[in-house]
């Protein structure tokens, strides 16, 4: 190898090694050929148990009166059809209903797991367990997953037409209005992402300096914002559902 040769070698392996840096610790399972965090696939499967014992609890014996579990659960998804039917619309919301009820109540349940649950005594080989909206692959999931559901829905409301958005007012913002379904799953992502470790942050620094009385209203202060997070990530998803579906504005 040429003197050229090793020092542009030499030259490339800063940018090797920041590439590698990772923002903590991760516990990773092997799945074939690929490193899955560990942490958070098991908090999780948590938050998918408690959903799904929570429709269980509310559905396992219906009645004409709504009561107790029945109650909540039937009060929640009158909420998430509301919030559904306001964004895409009377009469092609349906549908949607069940995807953006996922979104919210799996979000809302993640953000306040990471407020409630104490994942950190739980010990792990490498690692600890925190929220899985803590996590900005969990986050970039949930933002593609929506990118997708509203490609899908305006190519099957409006075909092949659906692309003449792109050229709508004029061809010359093109590159703009393509531009746009980029940013869409970016903000989405990063804005759950860095608010949920945000206050996590806050309330963990909090607790190491006065561990008493000052962060009880930062934690309660922290499951309002956490609600609002899951609402403002649905209600974004149900908004671009339905623009795709009804056309560029």
């Amino acid at each position: 190898m040429s003197i050229y040769s090793c020092l542009f070698v030499a030259s490339l392996t800063p940018a090797f090694q920041l590439a590698s840096v990772e923002v903590g610790q991760h516990w990773y399972w092997e799945l074939g050929q690929f490193q899955v965090h560990a942490q958070v696939l098991i908090t999780s499967w948590v938050v998918a148990a408690l959903l799904l014992g929570l429709a269980f609890w509310g559905t396992r014996s219906l009645k004409a009166v709504p009561q107790g579990g029945q109650g909540l659960v039937e009060y929640v998804l009158e909420f998430i059809r509301d919030l559904t039917r306001t964004q895409i619309g009377e009469e092609e919301y349906r549908p949607w209903v069940p995807f953006i009820g996922t979104l919210f109540l799996f979000i809302f349940v993640s953000n306040w797991s990471g407020a409630l649950v104490p994942w950190k005594v739980i010990e792990l080989p490498n690692g600890e367990l925190a929220a899985p909206t803590n996590d900005i692959n969990t986050t970039v999931a949930l933002a593609l997953l929506t990118s997708v559901a509203y490609f899908y829905a305006g190519l099957h409301k409006r075909g092949l037409s659906y692309f003449g958005k792109y050229v709508q007012p004029t061809p010359v913002l093109l590159p703009i209005n393509i531009l746009e379904d980029f940013t869409k799953p970016l903000s989405l992502s990063f804005r759950l992402f860095g608010n949920i470790l945000a206050d996590e942050l806050v309330v963990a620094v909090l607790v190491s300096l006065v561990p008493l009385v000052v962060p009880i209203p930062m934690m309660f202060l922290g499951l309002f914002t956490s609600g609002i997070q899951a609402l403002i990530f649905a209600t974004l998803a149900a908004a671009y559902i339905g623009e795709s579906m009804e056309g560029h504005h």
